[in-house]
């Protein structure tokens, strides 16, 4: 898996994967941001991770899921590096025939055992860095 991160302007950046997929970062002030930044697509990464594990569970079980919202919400360290000291996903599920119980069974199973990027906050990632002058 490999992804291109690319300098656009000042604050902003463009990832990009080998499909040609894009995502553009944007480090400018809320008031003029265009995309989201670093941290906000962590967020975004583990509640579409888990909301994707959460959903084939529940339609293997034969669910109906009419809906389905994440809402990501997290607590950053004051110095540097910020990295996030809490994180709380809230699932919003709109389903006629998946019960609560199993909801909440399915919700936590999708966001602690079967994301992996839950996975990989949970644990310690070997990385490494190499630098090339262009």
């Amino acid at each position: 898996m490999k992804t291109t991160t690319t300098l656009l302007g000042d604050y902003e950046f463009e990832s990009v994967n080998p499909n040609g997929n894009k995502v553009l970062l944007d480090m400018r002030p809320a008031e003029k941001k265009q995309g989201q930044s670093p941290t906000e697509l962590l967020l975004s990464a583990l509640s579409g991770c888990a909301s994707v594990d959460l959903v084939q569970m529940l339609k293997k079980r034969k669910r109906t899921v009419n809906g389905l919202k994440v809402e990501a919400e997290g607590t950053r360290r004051e110095e540097h590096p910020r990295a996030f000291t809490h994180i709380k996903l809230t699932f919003i599920l709109q389903s006629p025939d998946a019960t609560q119980e199993e909801f909440e069974k399915l919700g936590h199973m999708a966001a602690t055992k079967y994301c992996s990027v839950a996975g990989t906050l949970n644990c310690q990632v070997d990385h490494f860095f190499e630098i090339v002058r262009d």
